[in-house]
């Protein structure tokens, strides 16, 4: 037993002789090059992941620029044409009594992907700097990362939705912006960047920081 006070020792399966399939999560022998029951290459650590997480991370920045500064959606009536961005249209409804669908907006399509962006930037840099959260509080946070990722689309899903219901010929018409493209790929760029993460470095990173 350890005495009181004493540095928790951090037990990877690496140090168990084990390698774990990213695929299936199947465990095998350390030794073993293929899974047996996916197929998948068996690798204990994908050292080239931060290359990737970086570029994917960094397009995916890139991409959310322009899905701010041009119209998500696009109204057309008989009479009149307007233009409205991310946070253009979520002021709108506000004015227009629709709040809670405002809220909605702004914390999906604003703040969940900087959020995002911030998080996963976070995890790559702490790999070589000392932060203050734990290893199992980065892993947490890895793991909301991915689970939120998905609720970033509903602006363009509502884009969508609404361009397929109203399309009333010359009287009214609704059309997605050249934001909802650059938006989307935002979206799949940073969910690529938080995929191409090897949460497995977190624990040699945590293991070197008490060594």
């Amino acid at each position: 037993m350890e005495s009181a006070g004493s540095t928790r020792q951090i037990v990877t399966a690496r140090d168990s002789g084990l390698v774990a399939c990213t695929r299936c999560s199947l465990v095998w022998p350390a030794d073993k090059q293929r899974c047996a029951r996916c197929g998948s290459a068996l690798s204990s650590r994908d050292m080239a992941s931060m290359a990737r997480v970086w570029a994917w991370l960094a397009i995916g920045v890139i991409c959310y620029i322009p899905a701010n500064l041009f119209p998500m959606l696009i109204t057309s009536t008989l009479f009149s044409k307007s233009q409205s961005t991310i946070v253009g249209g979520a002021i709108d409804l506000i004015h227009h009594g629709a709040v809670g669908v405002a809220i909605i907006i702004i914390v999906a399509s604003v703040l969940i992907p900087i959020g995002k962006f911030v998080a996963v930037a976070y995890l790559a840099l702490s790999l070589n700097h000392h932060v203050k959260m734990s290893a199992h509080g980065r892993h947490k946070l890895y793991e909301y990362v991915e689970f939120i990722g998905r609720w970033s689309m509903i602006d363009v899903f509502v884009v969508a939705i609404l361009s397929s219901l109203v399309q009333l010929s010359s009287v009214a018409a609704i059309n997605p912006g050249p934001a909802a493209i650059t938006f989307a790929l935002s979206v799949i760029f940073t969910m690529l960047a938080a995929q191409s993460f090897d949460p497995r470095l977190i624990w040699d990173a945590e293991e070197d920081s008490h060594t």
